[in-house]
């Protein structure tokens, strides 16, 4: 319980708290088949003991200094988070051509996109910080499809957020598998995430009677969190600031619920 309310003052504090946190990172590697996979942790060596766990998916990049930083943001906050691999350390994208076959390629075997997902989460369960009955994944983009693909294989995550991530399925009946709550943070102007898409990921939740919430953002469009983005909406992905730091406030409170 002194854990725990420690993580519920660093949440309430912000930044008071978060300049108490002394943040380290290791980088840590996992293997499924002949494919080895390198991701990063990050958690505040200031706390002691067990504290909850949160997995970050990268957008259809993959791995980056912006999918690490969030990571380190979270440490800062009291948890320990993993930013993940799931192309292989031999698949870097150098640019929208190459992230979308390597994305694509996922996104068309949704088997070995949860195989490989999953793999990044019980590698995350196995640090000794990480306390498996507090668990939480995001993503951002591609990200954000995974982590619902996650949470629909009925892996043990208590909550789930999307970040502007794609909400089809081809399997939408496996949301009956979801164990935990879910949080879709969407950009209302996304034209990648249609609107047809956007009743059929409420339906499959309310049908399968899924503890979700769904948040759209007025004026955003697709990968609205990502600085790197741009600031062109025409082009249907650019940063929106207002967008990001309500998005990012939304998921503190909602992990907050989750594991207080």
């Amino acid at each position: 319980m002194r854990m725990f309310s420690l993580l519920a003052a660093l949440i309430t504090l912000g930044t008071a708290g978060t300049a108490q946190a002394a943040v380290q990172t290791r980088p840590v590697t996992y293997k499924l088949g002949a494919v080895t996979f390198e991701g990063t942790i990050s958690f505040d060596a200031a706390l002691h003991g067990k504290r909850p766990a949160v997995l970050v998916v990268p957008d259809w990049m993959g791995p980056s200094a912006f999918s690490r930083s969030r990571a380190e943001e979270l440490a800062k906050l009291g948890y320990v988070a993993l930013a993940a691999d799931v192309y292989g350390k031999d698949t870097r994208p150098k640019d929208g051509k190459e992230a979308a076959a390597a994305s694509g390629a996922l996104k068309a075997d949704r088997k070995l996109l949860r195989q490989r997902v999953r793999l990044a989460l019980d590698t995350l369960l196995a640090q000794p910080e990480a306390d498996p009955a507090h668990v939480a994944a995001i993503g951002y983009c591609f990200g954000g499809t995974t982590v619902l693909e996650l949470a629909r294989s009925g892996a043990p995550v208590h909550a789930t957020v999307s970040f502007h991530g794609g909400l089809d399925t081809p399997t939408p009946a496996d949301a009956k598998a979801i164990t935990g709550k879910i949080l879709a943070l969407h950009g209302a102007d996304d034209p990648f995430v249609p609107p047809e898409h956007v009743a059929a990921f409420e339906k499959e939740l309310r049908d399968a009677k899924v503890d979700w919430q769904l948040v759209a953002y007025g004026g955003a469009v697709h990968a609205f969190a990502v600085p790197g983005a741009g600031n062109d909406p025409s082009k249907g992905a650019a940063y929106n600031e207002k967008a990001d730091k309500r998005s990012w406030q939304a998921m503190r409170s909602f992990l907050g619920e989750v594991f207080n």
